[in-house]
């Protein structure tokens, strides 16, 4: 499989109705790949994975292999708190045509960190896909350590991580387990150029919704070692990232997507809308995007 480096989507769900908008869906498809976005993640955290039932799991990721058609790479989020469902997830994926499983360690139950070797082993051996690891202990309160992940990297069918602690000491940490089919995201946009600068590959963002053509321009200059540059471009998107967090995510997110004509903006319980109070900054910060965007070209096809 093609390694999974650069600029990757965390794609939102769009809703309306209180069904799946698949109009939207695919304006927000395109705007990636017209973007120079490398690869794409359906159903993950950022997509509400957990408010979709199967039958619309299944429809949103055979809807997005389809529209993609092979420009990209498709991961699917396959993760649950039970490893006898994650593998049946990661099957369905495999049938459905994703070219990998995004595989969130499972959350609530707080496994050992023994146990998230067989989990996710068990998870590569009979999921039928390449998997890549998700760390998220701020979401799931469970944290996969270094030396677990160094277990994990070593398994031929496991092809790198998502680690979404954003701090230097653990980046320094799992950058070093790096390997030819191993490789390492950043899954925290706000230090995410840090962490391509200390020798990561690329990063699962949420901003690159709104921001495909700026943030694979940062992808670029920091994986070229252009720190100035990226530095620069960081710098220009900051106020979205702080943007993305004053809610939790993809509540933003979804208020800035429809502000710029993708989607209703509809979230599912117990997710409410943005709150009014940051309306105002929120248009404010989308209009500087569009400024932003004229300014940086896009040098790549998605495909590169």
């Amino acid at each position: 499989m093609k390694r999974i480096i650069g600029s990757i989507c965390a794609l939102a769900t769009p809703f309306r109705g209180g069904a799946l908008d698949l109009d939207a869906y695919a304006r927000l498809l395109d705007h990636q790949l017209d973007g120079g976005t490398q690869a794409l993640v359906v159903a993950g955290s950022t997509g509400e994975a957990h408010a979709l039932d199967p039958a619309e799991f299944d429809r949103l990721l055979s809807f997005a292999v389809q529209r993609v058609g092979g420009r990209v790479l498709v991961l699917a989020g396959t993760g649950s708190a039970n490893t006898r469902k994650t593998i049946a997830a990661t099957q369905r994926a495999h049938a459905l045509g994703a070219d990998a499983a995004l595989v969130v360690t499972p959350y609530y139950v707080r496994p050992t960190q023994e146990g998230l070797v067989r989990h996710f082993s068990e998870v590569a051996d009979h999921g039928g896909l390449p998997v890549m690891l998700y760390n998220v202990p701020g979401r799931t309160g469970c944290d996969l350590l270094p030396e677990t992940t160094a277990k994990l990297a070593a398994h031929e069918r496991i092809v790198g991580i998502k680690e979404a602690r954003g701090d230097a000491e653990r980046i320094a940490a799992v950058v070093k387990l790096k390997n030819p089919q191993f490789s390492i995201l950043s899954g925290d946009d706000p230090t995410g150029m840090q962490a391509l600068l200390a020798g990561a590959e690329g990063v699962i963002s949420v901003a690159v919704n709104l921001a495909p053509v700026q943030f694979r321009a940062l992808c670029d200059a920091a994986l070229a070692g252009d720190a100035a540059r990226a530095g620069e471009l960081n710098a220009a998107l900051t106020p979205l990232y702080e943007l993305l967090g004053v809610e939790s995510n993809p509540i933003p997110l979804k208020w800035c997507l429809h502000a710029i004509g993708i989607g209703t903006g509809e979230l599912r319980l117990p997710m409410l809308p943005l709150s009014a109070q940051h309306h105002e900054r929120a248009l404010r910060v989308v209009g500087e995007l569009t400024q932003l965007t004229a300014a940086v070209q896009p040098r790549h096809s998605s495909a590169a």
